[in-house]
């Protein structure tokens, strides 16, 4: 099939895609499916394979996030029915104001996001920002949109990431280099994310009835609470949020400064993991917030129980949003995209970047979109120096953050729980996303000239 016709199948089945979510009203998840099915009969991928590529493509992204949503979720429920995030959220308040507020969590976010996967980052967030958009009755997205953004930001530009550490063993590029380079660029790419979100926040978006009936749920400050503990201390949810943090960096940092076969990095190695982290960190809010504060455990049971239908749609349409992606991938549409791009024989740096926007846009893994680049100009960093090399890698780490859109799980993660419509997540997630990386690059570009 020619390059054109690849192309052409591609961009109408995310037209389509657009038609039946905000026109017709599909739910996003046979929608998702749906066109599913056009991609990969239009492009001729085998009819006994085709739903064995539409499975592939769901099974591997659900066994990633499935349980970390689920568990995310149901600590989420204990520590809001606790009125922990909102103890919280009033203390930051009182004492930094609204605004400060926001920039406070927006560098947490991205201390956070150094070691922590962007999904995994950001459902241990989610408790925060709907706690603080209670306390301040504002939009959750003030609060969720920036932090979502510095969090993708550095989890494709650092080699803590699997995108930008694989790429820089394909480019052969300085790992030492790379994290610190990334890092000085990835803090004004942050800053101007921060602004871009608080200038989209000035507009007023139509929020979802699940995120509308969350934060309806919101006592008045100083409101009497009959029958109902003292809320926890702002110190204990911290300690919470930060528990699964703090396991997950240990186990990453057992493989680097421990011996194979040390035992104990054999334990780290297991607890450290994303669901193990988080499942140990719902047991202690189950007892802290719970248990020790007077619940019964039928109403610890209760909460957790309520919390699975709610997590339940982010699931299923991100991983309908993995399978678009998977079939997408085998179609070749990816391909066909890259090879037109490279055929264009653009500078280095522009090419970086442009061929990791394209992919990004075309199958929606930042990780593959980085991994594909690197492998394509693999064979063309011949001559460069160290520094130009990384540069290089650099751009096509922030190539994969932007466009991030409709075939990217992320995308649907970050919409439904900001509660935003498709429409309303075009306008800002992949507006903001496609921005910061363009940032990104402008700035490695410029130290490019400068070197």
């Amino acid at each position: 099939m020619s390059t054109a016709l690849l192309l052409a199948i591609a961009t109408a089945s995310i037209v389509i895609l657009l038609l039946l979510v905000i026109k017709a009203k599909v739910h996003p998840f046979v929608a998702l499916l749906i066109v599913s099915l056009f991609v990969a009969i239009a492009t001729g991928i085998p009819a006994e394979k085709i739903m064995e590529t539409i499975t592939s493509g769901m099974g591997g992204l659900l066994g990633h996030i499935t349980i970390i949503i689920v568990l995310g979720a149901m600590l989420g429920a204990v520590i809001e029915a606790s009125g922990g995030a909102e103890s919280l959220a009033q203390r930051f308040s009182k004492s930094l104001g609204i605004k400060r507020t926001v920039a406070a969590l927006t560098m947490a976010a991205f201390i956070l996001g150094i070691p922590v996967f962007f999904e995994v980052g950001f459902i241990i967030v989610i408790p925060l920002i709907y706690g603080f958009t209670k306390v301040a009755r504002v939009s959750p997205l003030k609060f969720g949109l920036p932090m979502a953004g510095v969090m993708l930001t550095v989890h494709v530009a650092l080699p803590t990431h699997p995108g930008a550490a694989a790429a820089a063993g394909i480019l052969h590029t300085d790992m030492g280099w790379l994290m610190m380079l990334g890092i000085v660029i990835s803090i004004p790419v942050g800053i101007v994310g921060y602004y871009v979100a608080k200038l989209m926040n000035r507009r007023h978006f139509q929020l979802s009835v699940e995120v509308l009936e969350q934060l309806q749920m919101a006592k008045p400050e100083g409101a009497p609470k009959k029958h109902e503990p003292a809320p926890p201390g702002a110190l204990t949810i911290s300690g919470l949020i930060v528990v699964p943090i703090v396991l997950i960096v240990l186990g990453t940092l057992s493989h680097t400064l421990l011996d194979e076969a040390s035992m104990l990095r054999k334990v780290m190695t297991v607890i450290g993991t994303p669901p193990i982290a988080l499942l140990i960190a719902l047991a202690l809010a189950a007892w802290l917030l719970g248990l020790r504060r007077g619940w019964s455990k039928d109403k610890l049971e209760q909460l957790t129980a309520h919390a699975i239908p709610g997590s339940a749609s982010v699931i299923l349409v991100a991983g309908a949003g993995g399978a678009f992606g998977k079939v997408l991938v085998e179609s070749g549409v990816g391909n066909a995209l890259a090879l037109t791009l490279e055929a264009l024989h653009l500078p280095l740096m522009p090419a970086a970047f442009i061929l990791s926007l394209a992919l990004r846009a075309s199958q929606g893994s930042a990780t593959v979109a980085i991994l594909t680049t690197s492998g394509l100009l693999a064979q063309a960093l011949t001559g460069v120096s160290e520094m130009q090399r990384v540069l290089i890698t650099l751009a096509a780490c922030f190539g994969g953050l932007g466009l991030s859109h409709v075939n990217d799980a992320g995308f649907w993660v970050v919409t439904r729980y900001l509660g935003l419509s498709v429409a309303d997540g075009l306008r800002t997630w992949t507006v903001l996303t496609t921005m910061m990386g363009v940032c990104g690059f402008a700035l490695t570009w410029l130290v490019w000239a400068m070197v």
